[in-house]
């Protein structure tokens, strides 16, 4: 007989009720702007498409860090980034208590090229993770810079999440 904890999650694992105790509610998600999908799945690995700060209104934050974009900003546009990823899981997923564990992101940065402190940028997103998954939550990552993203937005963040079956 497999143990519960491989086959599923272990009691008192639940990132949906943690969303509820940071008061955040998820939006719909943002749909894709070309001709892609927001994530696919293969096996136990969902790999989801790149989304940036866009608030349920449609309001983005946009700009460049290290000149226009304070890192605080940026932090919390990473934390939206976050956010809107997690609504995007939900929507495949049915409920986030699928979620295994986040494996990987990919932070990139809209920023001046002097600009050196992408990691603080994108700790918007990993902290989120984090206090929702707890050490589930915990991830590789990059922290890159960028000339320029689409729409001008200041962050867009991918990333890959291992579920349960």
């Amino acid at each position: 007989m497999t143990s519960r904890a491989q086959s599923g999650p272990e009691q008192g694992y639940d990132p949906e009720a943690r969303l509820a105790e940071l008061g955040i509610t998820l939006p719909t998600p943002p749909q894709p702007v070309a001709n892609y999908v927001n994530g696919v799945r293969t096996g136990n690995l969902i790999f989801l498409a790149g989304k940036g700060p866009r608030s349920a209104d449609g309001k983005e934050i946009i700009g460049k860090l290290g000149q226009d974009v304070s890192i605080e900003e940026g932090y919390e546009g990473a934390r939206l980034t976050a956010i809107n990823q997690l609504a995007v899981l939900k929507e495949m997923l049915g409920n986030l208590n699928k979620v295994k564990r986040i494996v990987k992101v990919l932070g990139m940065v809209n920023c001046d090229p002097s600009f050196v402190e992408q990691p603080k940028v994108i700790n918007g997103f990993s902290d989120l993770m984090v206090a929702v998954f707890g050490e589930k939550g915990k991830h590789a990552r990059a922290a890159v810079g960028m000339a320029s993203l689409p729409r001008g937005q200041a962050v867009e963040i991918e990333l890959i999440v291992e579920v349960y079956e």
